[in-house]
């Protein structure tokens, strides 16, 4: 069985709420990564979307469990202006070297997750193993749980195999 690592950030709690069910379903280990300088009101919200616009990596604090110690990281974010949100931006910028077999999991209000897939992938040189993207509303009302239960059984069994194919793998110009 493969020791697999979840690590949130959540801005307005869902993306925790989501991380904690995800954990409680999978028994894996919960880490969050925190902004340095807290965002609230309106200031906090334009920052967001600044540092979404911008692609800004503010800084943040980590205090988890080595990244080394885990088979797989799964890394759960909300989307903030069809991007990354970026305090998980700058996690996944100063961690590259650690997060060898990664899934990402975007919680986002409508739409989004495809460019925060691609720009993980951007800044660690490979594609995840897998992503998945949830709707805020479906974290709030519960809707989520079946899903993301077979999200979980997926990357443990990607993990647990003897042969993890990337998507890169069946792309004609890898040839």
């Amino acid at each position: 069985m493969s020791k697999v690592l979840a690590v949130v950030y959540s801005y307005t709690g869902t993306s925790r709420r989501l991380a904690q069910l995800l954990v409680a379903q999978q028994q894996w280990t919960l880490a969050e990564v925190r902004e340095a300088r807290p965002r609230s009101g309106v200031a906090g919200t334009s920052r967001c979307l600044l540092d979404s616009f911008f692609r800004r990596s503010p800084e943040i604090r980590y205090d988890g469990p080595n990244l080394n110690e885990f088979d797989a990281v799964v890394l759960i974010s909300p989307i903030w202006a069809y991007r990354l949100a970026g305090p998980m931006r700058s996690f996944v910028a100063a961690q590259r070297a650690s997060l060898r077999d990664v899934a990402v999991i975007s919680v986002m209000g409508e739409s989004g997750a495809p460019n925060a897939v691609a720009e993980v992938t951007r800044l660690i040189g490979h594609p995840p193993l897998m992503n998945a993207a949830f709707k805020s509303r479906e974290v709030e009302d519960g809707g989520c749980a079946g899903r993301l239960q077979a999200f979980g059984k997926a990357v443990q069994e990607a993990r647990d195999s003897s042969l993890v194919v990337r998507p890169s793998t069946w792309s004609p110009q890898a040839a």
